[in-house]
């Protein structure tokens, strides 16, 4: 999903625009290694907490900042072809190219929840640096949606469903799957090109569980770290299971390179 959008209300800044970076890079590298991973991390939570900032205390209490601010680095998480997919992934196809998906996807996030872990634990016994905690969290929430929104969109590539359009149209679709944690139907018809009022409440419904969800990482060092890893991988294998269950019931298994249903027209 690449494009340029704006946040509703607001042009695109350079905070903006490199928190959005970050996101997509923490989302994508699967190779990252955990000193760059933790110094990412802690780039994005201090961008996030300055956003925060401007934002003000009622745009962020509500949650409306968090998913206005996912919406708009959606469009920006870099998803793959199928045959970039299965370039990456030693040819494979169909349900083993799936499984290796989810299983890149689950380690993404466990890495990122054990680092977001560590730093959380780390400024939660400093006091000076107390206030910084909770855009910490929101740094680890983000990214691990966003390789949450990366491996649905994939999964879908895999088993031979297009979302035409756009960057942000096509973020639409999958930003609504995974906050309703579901799989497209090609056989509804066209998709909504934007998120309707319905969708974003899912949106910021879900964020914030998974917000509150972190909150468990604000422990002693090891075990927080060890926390927060292990409720990614779980949670993260869940949602997979899920919408690959839809997946296979709206089009059955993947099966070779066969042509592929679209939803409606391109935008």
């Amino acid at each position: 999903m690449s494009g340029d959008i704006e946040r509703e209300g607001a042009p695109e800044s350079a905070l903006d625009a490199e928190i959005g970076e970050l996101i997509g890079r923490l989302s994508a590298d699967e190779d990252m290694d955990k000193e760059t991973r933790g110094r990412l991390l802690g780039r994005l939570t201090r961008l996030l907490s300055a956003s925060a900032r401007r934002a003000g205390v009622t745009g962020v209490a509500g949650g409306r900042w968090l998913s206005d601010m996912f919406a708009y680095v959606a469009p920006r998480i870099p998803v793959r072809d199928l045959e970039t997919l299965r370039a990456h992934h030693n040819g494979h196809l169909g349900e083993q190219l799936a499984d290796d998906l989810v299983r890149v996807a689950a380690n993404g996030t466990t890495a990122v929840g054990a680092a977001g872990g560590a730093l959380a634990a780390v400024e939660f016994v400093a006091p000076p640096l107390l206030l910084s905690v909770p855009a910490q969290l929101v740094a680890e929430t983000l990214v691990v949606a966003a390789i949450e929104v990366k491996l649905i969109a994939e999964l879908h590539e895999v088993y031979g469903i297009q979302v035409p359009g756009g960057g942000s149209s096509r973020a639409a679709v999958f930003l609504t799957s995974w906050a309703k944690q579901r799989g497209v139907n090609p056989m509804t018809g066209g998709m909504t090109v934007a998120l309707g009022t319905a969708a974003k409440q899912a949106l910021r419904r879900r964020l914030l569980r998974m917000l509150g969800r972190h909150l468990t990482t604000l422990g002693p060092f090891l075990t927080g770290a060890i926390a927060g890893g292990t409720l990614n991988r779980t949670f993260t294998k869940r949602l997979a299971e899920s919408v690959r269950k839809d997946l296979r019931r709206h089009v059955g298994p993947p099966i070779g390179l066969a042509e592929r249903p679209r939803l409606g027209p391109a935008d």
